[in-house]
């Protein structure tokens, strides 16, 4: 499939013009996407590409366990230190991790506790 939209795109003006593999788009044309799409939804946020991109980061992948290098890579940033301004969601994500955890460990107690008291 990559493939295939790498040979669509071969005889595209910014590919040839510009020598790149894919056209980019700007982020003003992008921006307009967003807000179109924003407009479609009944999204009543301004979303541009910075926002979008952020959400991705936070909310898509570390939110739903993708290691940070992953998600580094992913968005492009050569070190992991560029990531350090999504470390908020990290935190967040680790004290909602540890309040499940503790409520496993309090309803293991209770039921360790139920046996003890039904064997003797």
């Amino acid at each position: 499939m990559a493939e295939e939209i790498i040979t669509k795109y071969k005889e595209h003006p910014q590919s040839l013009n510009e020598g790149k593999l894919l056209p980019v788009l700007s982020n003003q044309k992008m921006n307009a996407y967003f807000k179109g799409m924003a407009d479609v939804c009944g999204i009543n946020k301004e979303l541009t590409f910075h926002i979008v991109r952020h959400t991705f980061a936070t909310t898509v992948t570390l939110t739903n366990g993708a290691p940070i290098e992953s998600v580094s890579k992913m968005l492009g940033h050569k070190n992991l230190r560029t990531m350090q301004h999504y470390a908020k969601i990290l935190h967040r994500k680790v004290c909602d991790d540890m309040k499940v955890l503790r409520t496993k460990l309090l309803l293991k107690e209770s039921e360790n506790m139920q046996k003890m008291l039904v064997t003797k």
